[in-house]
């Protein structure tokens, strides 16, 4: 089975991972050695992308494990312009020109422009909740050289707008530092910065990559106010244990962190593709799952063309039944339990996002990033621009969306049909893990326009 799955993986790979990345011509100290994306799943070590980290190693039972990707081929002191060729034809040729480094990296002005947002104006009076594992010491002070660099207001905790705690709410003791995590700090942090740089940000910093810690630094970041709480991290329901037998366990124990009143909570769907199953917490019934996508200039009315990403996370949940606020009827996953995703942004590293990083790294600069981590923060800073998460009722809004208030992604998949995942359930029907009209798995309603639809 596992030889099976890897050719199916190998085949929509290929079309993505097409050529090695060439080196931009700034400053290029060396970079890590590379680490296959997802979690240690045999096919997943078989998907690997050129010239790309995953910042965190794979998460033991009971752990979660964040979905933070790294280009290694592009470092920068300063922020480049945005390249924005326009002369392929199809996005499988974009996606080959996107490893060379034609396409990106997006900074505020692009993501903010891709999306339609009144970034300018929206935001004031939010507050959007970071949540990751271990520390980040230099947090603050990349925040403040992202946000310098791009002409956005400051943040810090002198001016109010910045808070960092850790998982009791306090200043002090913070974790142990984490250079992985660190660079996953980072991403949130500048990824909510782009599009909502009037917001506050209260980041809370979880003792381990417990869940129990994780969950209890979720509550800590609503009780400082955050209306709008990101989760860049995720536990599989399903793994392979040592003699490969898929082995699974319900997450449900750890559900009531995530389910507070008011609040929106997103959490990233993985990195893993449809093969990886599905993720905790971002499967709870009271979280909004967000998956992700490729993104590219295009020549239309918009300026940008989307793609599902082949590695973005999909599938159902084996043990969390569907939420009442999902249309009933519309998604067969398997025994009525949740399907993932239900809302994307860009999360490929191909055409990822800038940030700013000085921990962990050979040096301080801007580097390229990229997963489903990265599509967290980017639409739990949406809510936070709507301003409305307090009369939301989960994600249900996003199954009522209209044309205008959401850009339906119909190209692309992250599976493929008839080849089962890590939960043993194959994709079928196809959209679960296919990019089709209307809703699919990678995907899921699409990618917002707007704030219309939050």
């Amino acid at each position: 089975m596992h030889k099976n799955r890897t050719r199916a993986f190998s085949a929509i790979v290929a079309t993505f991972v097409l050529s090695a990345c060439s080196v931009s011509n700034e400053t290029n100290p060396s970079m890590p050695n590379h680490i296959s994306p997802g979690s240690s799943t045999a096919i997943e070590r078989a998907g690997t992308m050129p010239h790309v980290t995953a910042l965190c190693g794979p998460a033991r039972p009971g752990e979660a494990r964040c979905f933070a990707l790294m280009r290694t081929d592009r470092v920068y002191l300063h922020p480049p312009a945005y390249e924005a060729r326009r002369d392929a034809a199809s996005p499988d040729e974009m996606a080959a020109e996107a490893q060379s480094g034609f396409f990106g990296p997006l900074g505020p002005q692009q993501l903010q422009q891709a999306y339609n947002l009144p970034s300018k104006t929206g935001g004031k009076g939010q507050t959007v909740g970071i949540v990751d594992a271990y520390d980040n010491p230099s947090a603050e002070s990349d925040l403040a050289k992202y946000r310098k660099a791009f002409k956005l207001p400051p943040c810090t905790t002198a001016n109010g707008c910045f808070k960092k705690l850790n998982q009791r709410g306090n200043t002090s003791p913070l974790p142990v530092p984490n250079a992985g995590w660190a660079g996953e700090i980072s991403l949130d942090l500048d990824m909510v910065s782009a599009i909502c740089p009037n917001c506050h940000i209260v980041l809370v910093e979880a003792s381990k990559a417990k869940i129990d810690d994780l969950g209890a630094a979720v509550l800590t970041a609503a009780k400082q106010g955050a209306a709008q709480i990101s989760n860049s991290y995720g536990a599989a329901e399903c793994y392979y244990d040592r003699q490969g037998q898929d082995v699974c366990q319900s997450p449900m124990t750890f559900a009531h962190y995530y389910a507070i009143a008011n609040t929106i909570i997103t959490a990233s769907t993985g990195d893993g593709s449809w093969f990886s199953g599905p993720q905790a917490p971002a499967s709870f019934d009271t979280v909004v799952a967000v998956g992700g996508t490729s993104i590219y200039p295009y020549n239309n009315a918009r300026g940008w063309l989307e793609s599902a990403w082949t590695y973005s996370g999909s599938s159902c949940s084996r043990f969390v039944k569907s939420p009442s606020w999902i249309p009933s009827g519309s998604i067969k996953c398997p025994k009525g339990t949740r399907p993932l995703s239900g809302v994307s942004a860009v999360a490929d590293p191909y055409t990822g996002v800038l940030i700013y990083r000085s921990f962990g790294v050979p040096a301080p600069a801007f580097y390229v990033a990229g997963g489903t981590s990265a599509a967290s923060p980017i639409v739990a800073s949406i809510y936070a621009l709507a301003g409305n998460s307090a009369s939301q009722n989960y994600g249900a809004a996003l199954y009522k969306a209209t044309a205008r208030s959401m850009t339906d992604v119909t190209i692309g998949k992250n599976g493929v049909p008839g080849v089962s995942n890590n939960a043993g359930q194959e994709c079928t029907p196809i959209e679960v893990c296919v990019a089709s009209p209307g809703w699919d798995g990678p995907t899921g309603n699409g990618t917002p326009w707007g704030i219309g639809a939050f």
